[in-house]
């Protein structure tokens, strides 16, 4: 005969333990404080902070000198150094022998803010960059198209080997290659970019003009040869990255159905990772485009307004690190060399964000399958 019990048949005659009993108190949910830990943290805080709040007052810095361009003021600036009077850093005594006489229709100074030499649309959107003479040219023009030709002639080197090299080292490579390419081409990207670009200048120059026998020895094809060599390191560790986020079901799939590695690489592994693949070049693009030493070194710095790849250039990161530290603190020419450097950020900006927000959404989704 069984026993029944208030609390149910096969419990037994001791009743449950009510939930309240149970322990709930601050010994199990209260975080014990970590004295390392809690450093550890708010310093983490502090530096991601603070490097926000460093990237936010040099955008601030930067467009606030670039402004004074668009008032109505910068046209009436007078930037002319009187007859007679010369620059001097010191006490450095003249000879007045030594100053060239001017020629008597001349005026008591030179207009060298007026006209043509201001910082107007149309004048910034002139075919000449010269901005040290009586009648100043501000033209970006020449600039843009020099850097966007030593860009692409980077992208076209650095994309094709930075893919192919890791498709090589994420499905062919043995296990030991691995260990040592990888390393190897990541420690490319630590190199400083004087280093780059004085080989540029004093290697790769000589050697391709003896072996093309081209006119100019500093042109646009060396300094886009030499800034693939810092373009490569971004492009491959990005697709690898990409390639190796890969489903491994994607390739055992294929595997299964009789498709060889390279067709499985090729054809499944690849295009999965187009998206990668893509930012990866953005993100090169990017950093060949905002580039100074390699192509200030290696290019010529000539402001052509040509297509011709063989031919000097000068770019818009080249031009602001030859010139920033000559020009007059509140000057047009000083005003206008930091509206280069707003295009630049604001260029190199956009492409980041493309490539991290909108790229790398679309990899994800579709390896979810959305």
């Amino acid at each position: 005969m069984s026993t029944s019990t208030p609390y149910g048949p096969g419990i037994g005659k001791t009743p449950p333990m009510p939930i309240s009993k149970f322990r709930t108190d601050t010994d199990i949910t209260r975080k014990v404080f970590r004295p390392i830990e809690f450093v550890g943290e708010t310093s983490i805080r502090v530096i991601a902070f603070a490097a926000l709040a460093a990237i936010v007052l040099i955008m601030a810095f930067v467009f606030r000198e670039t402004l004074p361009i668009f008032s109505p003021a910068s046209a009436h600036r007078d930037t002319s150094i009187p007859v007679g009077e010369s620059e001097s850093y010191g006490d450095v005594p003249e000879d007045p022998s030594v100053i060239a006489p001017l020629d008597a229709g001349n005026s008591t100074e030179m207009e060298t803010a007026g006209g043509e030499g201001v910082a107007s649309i149309g004048n910034l959107l002139d075919n000449e960059w010269q901005p040290v003479s009586s009648n100043p040219r501000y033209g970006l023009i020449p600039l843009m198209i020099g850097s966007l030709k030593v860009t692409f002639i980077a992208i076209f080197f650095a994309g094709p080997i930075g893919i192919l090299a890791a498709l090589f080292a994420v499905a062919f490579a043995p296990r030991w290659v691995q260990e040592i390419f990888k390393p190897t081409v990541e420690i490319l990207a630590g190199f400083p970019s004087v280093v780059v670009g004085f080989f540029a200048l004093i290697i790769m120059a000589t050697f391709l003009q003896d072996l093309f026998g081209y006119q100019f020895r500093l042109n646009a094809f060396v300094g886009g040869l030499a800034l693939s060599l810092a373009v490569i390191p971004i492009i491959f560790t990005v697709t690898e990255d990409a390639l190796n986020a890969v489903p491994k079901s994607f390739t055992e799939a294929s595997l299964a159905l009789g498709a060889n590695k390279w067709q499985t690489v090729l054809f499944v592994v690849f295009p999965a990772a187009t998206p990668g693949v893509m930012a990866s070049l953005i993100l090169g693009f990017g950093r060949a485009f905002g580039e100074t030493m390699i192509v200030l070194m290696a290019t010529g710095n000539a402001a052509l307004m040509t297509l011709d790849p063989l031919s000097p250039v000068r770019t818009m990161s080249a031009t602001i690190g030859a010139e920033m530290a000559e020009v007059v603190f509140g000057d047009t020419h000083y005003n206008v060399l930091f509206l280069i450097g707003s295009i630049l950020f604001v260029f190199t900006f956009v492409l980041n964000a493309l490539a991290e927000f909108w790229v790398r959404q679309k990899l994800m989704k579709r390896f979810r399958g959305n």
